[in-house]
C-alpha cells in the first residue's frame, strides 16, 4: 500500500483526492499548510508527495526546499500555477513532476504509479557509454574523474537515453515509460531534458543530447 502525503489547503481537492486515491489502495494522509506538512514528513516518510504551490503559510517551493534537504521522496506538484516559470521552479528545486489543475483522476494516478515506481528493467545494471558511466545504486553518472548524484527523474532519462545511445527515443516513449501515461503537457520532459542537457555541457569528454524537433532525442558519446 502506498502511502500518499497530500499538501493541499482547499477541502474540496482533499476529498476529490481522496475519493480517487482510497478505492486504489492508496493510504491518504493529509496537511492543510505546510508546517503540518513537514511535521508529517518528518513523522513518517511517505512513499509520494502530492503538494500545491499556494499554501496559507509558508508556500509549496519551502516545502519542497526542506523535504529535498532531508529526502528523495518524489514530489509531485499539483497546482494551479501554469505558467513556465512556475515549473521551472519547482523542477529545479527538484520536485518530480508537474501537474496542472483541473486533471483528470486516471493521469493523477498513472502520475503517482509512474513516480513510485523502481527501475525495472535495468535494476542495478552499470551502463556505459564512451567516458561515461552510469551507476543505479548511486543514482550517480561518472565521466572520467567528475561524478554527480541526479535527482530520480533525470537519472531515468539519463538511463534510458544511454541504454539506447545512438538511436532517436522518441517523445512518447519516455513520457509512456517515465512519467506513466501519454499526455499532452510535456513540459516537465522539456524541463528535464535542458537540465540533464546543462549537466552534461559542463563536463568535458561528456556525451551530447541531440533533438530533433518534434520526434525525440538521441544521445551521442
Amino acid at each position: 500500500m502506498l502511502d500518499v502525503l497530500i499538501v493541499e489547503d482547499e477541502p474540496s481537492y482533499v476529498d476529490a483526492l481522496k475519493i480517487t486515491l482510497e478505492p486504489e489502495g492508496f493510504l491518504v494522509r493529509t496537511a492543510a499548510d505546510g508546517r503540518t506538512a513537514l511535521a508529517a514528513f518528518e513523522a513518517n516518510v511517505p512513499d509520494v508527495i502530492l503538494l500545491d504551490l499556494m499554501l496559507p503559510d509558508i508556500s509549496g517551493l519551502d516545502v519542497l526546499r526542506a523535504v529535498r534537504r532531508q529526502s528523495d521522496v518524489p514530489v509531485v506538484v499539483v497546482s494551479a500555477k501554469s505558467a513556465e516559470a512556475d515549473i521551472v521552479s519547482a523542477l529545479e528545486l527538484g520536485a518530480d513532476d508537474y501537474l496542472t489543475k483541473p486533471y483528470s483522476s486516471r493521469e493523477l494516478i498513472a502520475r503517482i504509479r509512474a513516480n513510485t515506481r523502481r527501475l525495472a528493467d535495468t535494476g542495478d545494471r552499470t551502463l556505459v557509454v564512451g567516458k561515461t558511466v552510469l551507476d543505479p545504486s548511486r543514482y550517480e553518472i561518472r565521466i572520467e574523474e567528475t561524478a554527480f548524484s541526479l535527482p530520480r527523474k533525470e537519472f531515468e532519462l539519463a538511463q534510458m537515453l544511454m541504454e539506447r545511445h545512438g538511436r532517436v527515443v522518441t517523445r512518447e516513449t519516455l513520457l509512456e515509460r517515465i512519467w506513466g501515461i501519454e499526455w499532452g503537457d510535456s513540459k516537465s520532459l522539456d524541463q528535464h531534458i535542458r537540465r540533464l542537457r546543462r549537466r552534461f555541457e559542463k563536463v568535458e569528454g561528456a556525451p551530447r543530447i541531440t533533438t530533433l524537433r518534434g520526434v525525440g532525442y538521441r544521445l551521442e558519446p
